[in-house]
């Protein structure tokens, strides 16, 4: 056995190792947020106007530069963008990300993933897992809205490779009627939704769409007060259908009376979306005359697994 000795290094080798080390005293620190040291996630909305013109394109929804991130994001973990495809036309795309998810606001057309190909035409959902390049191809004019997760493992400094999941399609048709179901029901109008949350055998826990995402199809009726409710994972809302005298009211308190205080008031425009931040309370209202329906996507997968998620409701009021 051949004896090995330790070289003793150099002043300038242990400044090399060391030279990122940091401390900080406890109370300084614990809380980065409340400290503002991490930007807050900011309300933000996204008009269809975005994608309801121009050439083929990708139009992100990006928050990054108020997140303090350094590629595109619309949170810290999730990416939403509009996608515009004109008719003849196609996009490639191969995000580094675990999950997408896509829901055909307007069009027809095919994405060819690897081997399978999906027809969609609009009101399908579409979730895609790593492995290839996707492409979109349009028979007709077509948007569609697109979310994932590579904000997430950007910042894990990871590179994605291994599907966790099969490639997924959610069929309008089944879809809606999945959601006429859960109208139909005579408890529904005791609950603080009506909806139907999409599933993915892979996700048995969690019971959500992909590992990551957690993507909820509902229906806000008539005259609807949704009570005010909370949960630790951002929510990007995107509007289906919505006629005027529909909205979302945000906020940090509820007052005694089981309402939002002072709330700042979001109007819901169809194939538009916006931002709804995380711990704040929220309530949807449907004055329209309509039926109005919705699409909130979180990272509530990754949420739920973890344990963090801590969603809340209020009181009917």
């Amino acid at each position: 056995m051949v004896a090995t000795t330790t070289r003793e290094k150099t002043a300038d080798e242990v400044s090399e190792l060391t030279r990122d080390g940091q401390y900080f005293e406890y109370s300084r620190a614990a809380d980065p947020i409340g400290a503002g040291i991490i930007p807050p996630i900011p309300f933000a909305d996204f008009p269809a106007s975005l994608h309801e013109q121009g050439p083929t394109g990708i139009i992100p929804l990006d928050l990054s530069e108020k997140l303090g991130q350094p590629g595109p994001a619309t949170s810290p973990s999730l990416l939403a963008s509009f996608m515009h495809i004109l008719p003849g036309e196609s996009i490639r795309v191969r995000p580094n990300a675990s999950s997408q998810l896509y829901y055909v606001m307007r069009g027809r057309g095919r994405t060819d993933f690897g081997a399978k190909v999906f027809p969609w035409s609009t009101g399908d959902f579409v979730t895609l897992p790593a492995g290839d390049d996707a492409v979109h191809f349009a028979d007709e004019d077509a948007a569609l809205y697109w979310v994932h997760d590579e904000p997430m493992v950007r910042y894990l400094g990871a590179k994605v490779e291994t599907p966790t999941f099969r490639p997924t399609l959610y069929p309008a048709a089944e879809a809606r009627a999945e959601l006429a179901r859960a109208e139909a029901d005579p408890h529904a109008k005791n609950r603080n939704r009506v909806s139907v949350l999409l599933a993915n055998k892979s996700c048995p826990l969690t019971r959500t769409v992909t590992p990551t995402l957690w993507a909820m199809f509902g229906i806000l009726p008539v005259a609807a007060v949704q009570a005010p409710h909370r949960h630790q994972s951002v929510a990007l809302d995107l509007i289906l259908d919505a006629k005027p005298g529909c909205y979302t009211l945000v906020g940090q308190e509820l007052g005694a009376d089981g309402r939002i205080v002072d709330p700042i008031r979001v109007d819901w425009h169809s194939a538009s979306a916006f931002v709804t931040p995380p711990g704040l309370w929220h309530s949807h209202y449907n004055e329209s005359g309509v039926p109005a329906y919705l699409l909130p996507i979180q990272d509530a997968g990754l949420q739920t697994y973890l344990r963090t998620l801590d969603i809340q409701f209020g009181r009917n009021v």
